[in-house]
This record gives structure tokens, sequence and C-alpha cells, in this order.
């Protein structure tokens, strides 16, 4: 199974979308599912409060592993770890119309009418799927680029 339909079904399964994503390309970069869904479990929903969309929180992780700074003197990983996020974050915006969680749902996670909104609508079912298969295909493209 490819690494977007892995993110779907995760999502799909229950989990959020931030671990959904994270945890469809964890195992490539050593991180097992279960750490990849504990790392994951509080960024969806843009983190709670309707923020960045949880989705997209969970492709920067996998970018951030790929791509990310671990010594803190190496600034030409921070520059190319900035280039990525700033990358993914503008390519799902051009796909999406936004990378704000409040912006994609019509609604803000942050407040209980938001969020009484969204279950109501059947948002969660209807629109995040779409997000989450997004963000894993922009990140699968990313990674792809540079094998």
């Amino acid at each position: 199974m490819d690494h977007v339909a892995k993110a779907v079904q995760y999502f799909k399964k229950g989990y959020m979308c931030s671990q959904a994503v994270f945890a469809a390309f964890a195992e490539d970069f050593g991180i097992t599912e279960k750490q990849a869904l504990q790392i994951g479990a509080c960024f969806g929903g843009g983190m709670n409060k309707g923020e960045v969309c949880g989705a997209c929180t969970g492709a920067l992780m996998v970018l951030g592993m790929k791509y990310g700074q671990f010594d803190s003197q190496d600034m030409e990983s921070r520059t190319a770890e900035h280039a990525k996020a700033v990358q993914f974050l503008e390519e799902f915006e051009k796909r999406k119309g936004s990378y704000l969680c409040r912006d994609l749902l019509g609604c803000d996670l942050g407040t209980e009418e938001g969020r009484t909104y969204a279950k109501e609508h059947g948002l969660f079912g209807s629109l995040c799927p779409e997000m989450v298969r997004t963000a894993a295909e922009i990140v699968a493209e990313m990674l792809a680029e540079e094998s």
C-alpha cells in the first residue's frame, strides 16, 4: 500500500489527521507506528484550535524527519528544512485554498460552536479525508523528487 492510501486508511480508522499523515511515512524514517501515532496525537484539528491543518502538521513532521536540522551549527540544513516547509505549505494552499483548519472547514474548532458545527455537518468525514490525501500526496511527491 502506498503512503497516500495508508494515510487515508489511518484517518478512516479514527486517528487524527496529523497522526494519519505522519504515521503513513514514519517507518521509512525509523519511527514505529506507535511512536508516530503518539507524536502526532496533539496536532489534529489545527492543534485543537483551528490553526494549521493537522494533515499539514503531520506532513511537516515527515519533512522534518527527512530534512530537519539536528546539529545546531548546521545552518545549511536549517535553510533546507525551511525551504521544504514553505514549499509544502504553498503547494497545499495552492491546491486547497488555505492550510488553516478553520478556513478549510469553514468553522473554528477552537470554539464549542465550531466543533458542534463541524460534527453536525459531517465535516470530519467529508472534508478531512481529502486534506489527509492531499497532504500525503504532496509529501510523497516532494520525497520522490529527491530520489
